[in-house]
């Protein structure tokens, strides 16, 4: 086993965090949570407490079924690979017709350009809510914007230092982020991963391996900037010295990467990187959701991998797609059928759908979402791809009611902006895009990854044309 180098108050809180994981994961979990107080910070019970936990199985009774394997997963999607048409919700074939590199035209490289822009205002827009009291309690960002004037959302919000009082805060994150202010793309691990996408696909194409995206955190990524589940699996790259060789890691310890330590590893983090993979298969969701899946399994397991997975698809799908319900749907098509999530997604369709996919009705949907989802953490995969999925089909294809209720929900509201902002932005394309939410970037990325600082985000968009060719090529 791998024993990190972490303080006995953090073994303590991974240790809970476990508890917490397993029992979601269907494991009986009897006293070990009581064991793991009673262990107050001896480092050895403690450690005692948490092999104990890893060696826990789900109970027969489980009702899911969720492999981590690709051909697991595969074989464990709906019949025939088709997201059964539930309450009326129109089907979609899990492979919509893949874009030939000769089809690669300008109005699907339009729609890849409109996929960067949205997830860059999508992500300044939920940016300044990512933090306390607004990711716990969607209220209180209601609370803020109502104090501030600015409710319901409808451009970047505004700094009101009467609406900080009124959420017990004394300043709102971000101030690049706040109305008026905003003049380029902000650093956030929500771009830095969408880089890493399209820089190992420049390099090492459709056939890039888990390997070679571990090689990019640890050559590229600044470890400053990785968090939960990335932090943990980055750590685990360094303890097994494979920092520099990644390739010569074997399965078994690739396995420890993603697990030792990472009570987050179906948390969000693997989630907000599909867009990189995603945007360089338009029209192929069954081959992003692939791409996507080589990437998360290098910190994640289960739902935590489905959640990328979902989301690279319903982008591919959104690059040649206009309705958002056949997007949903191309993105279900490719998890598994009786998975956590599947599940929790099919009856977010069902509530959208009663609620006649209204943007009106966005208040209610946020409502349902809390009562359903809001046992998970606010940054666990579940809840988070719910409230996208509810963004998405609510939003109707309106860009700014899209990016607004995803950010309304709470929860990751910069991750969730960022990824509805993704699919809306490619169904739409760059040209449709609201001029209110894109002129203000000025197409100027700031972040942390070398050689980025600034960079254009048009000049991201082209090279993502020219790797979603090349990849078309070798299909």
């Amino acid at each position: 086993m791998l024993y990190p180098p972490i303080n006995v108050r953090q073994l303590r809180q991974v240790v809970r965090d476990e508890v917490r994981q397993r029992a979601e994961e269907g494991c009986e979990v009897g006293q070990l949570g009581r064991r793991a107080e009673d262990a107050g910070e001896d480092r050895d019970r403690l450690l005692a407490v948490y092999e104990d936990l890893l060696a826990l199985q789900p109970r027969p009774d489980f009702p899911f079924i969720e492999p981590s394997d690709l051909a697991g997963i595969r074989a464990a999607r709906p019949a025939g690979g088709m997201a059964a048409a539930r309450s009326g919700h129109v089907a979609t074939p899990p492979r919509v017709a893949a874009v030939a590199p000769s089809h690669i035209d300008a109005a699907v490289a339009d729609r890849i350009h409109g996929g960067w822009l949205g997830r860059c205002a999508g992500l300044m827009l939920g940016k300044p809510f990512e933090s306390s009291p607004f990711v716990e309690d969607a209220q209180a960002i209601r609370r803020y914007l109502e104090a501030a004037r600015a409710y319901p959302l409808d451009d970047y919000p505004p700094f009101d230092a009467a609406a900080c009082q009124a959420v017990g805060r004394t300043d709102l994150p971000w101030p690049g982020c706040h109305r008026g202010r905003v003049r380029h793309v902000e650093p956030d691990d929500d771009i830095h991963y969408t880089i890493m996408g399209l820089e190992v696909l420049e390099k090492k194409g459709a056939a890039f391996t888990t390997a070679d995206v571990a090689h990019w955190w640890t050559h590229r990524l600044p470890a400053a900037d990785v968090f939960t589940a990335e932090e943990a699996a980055y750590r685990n790259l360094m303890l097994l010295q494979g920092q520099f060789e990644p390739h010569k890691l074997t399965p078994e310890q690739f396995e420890q990467v993603r697990t030792w330590m990472n009570p987050y590893r179906e948390w969000i983090g693997a989630q907000i990187r599909a867009d990189g993979w995603a945007l360089a298969c338009p029209g192929d969701p069954e081959r992003a959701a692939e791409f996507a899946w080589r990437d998360a399994s290098l910190s994640h397991v289960k739902n935590g991998v489905y959640g990328e997975m979902l989301c690279a698809a319903m982008i591919a799908a959104a690059a040649v797609c206009d309705n958002p319900a056949q997007i949903v749907q191309a993105g279900l098509a490719q998890i598994p059928e009786k998975c956590r999530l599947a599940d929790a997604i099919r009856r977010t369709i069902d509530q959208c759908a009663a609620l006649g996919y209204s943007a009106a009705r966005f208040e209610d949907g946020i409502a349902w979402l809390w009562r359903e989802f809001g046992h998970y953490h606010p940054i666990h995969t579940i809840n988070n791809a719910a409230a996208v999925v509810a963004a998405v089909l609510l939003g109707s294809g309106d860009f700014g009611r899209t990016i607004a209720m995803a950010v309304m929900c709470g929860w990751d509201t910069d991750c969730n902006g960022a990824t509805a902002g993704c699919i809306c932005g490619t169904l739409l394309g760059a040209k449709r895009l609201p001029t209110k939410w894109i002129e203000p970037l000025n197409d100027t990325l700031r972040v942390n990854v070398l050689g980025y600082n600034p960079y254009a985000i048009s000049g991201c968009a082209r090279r993502q044309v020219e790797v979603a060719r090349q990849v078309a090529s070798s299909a």
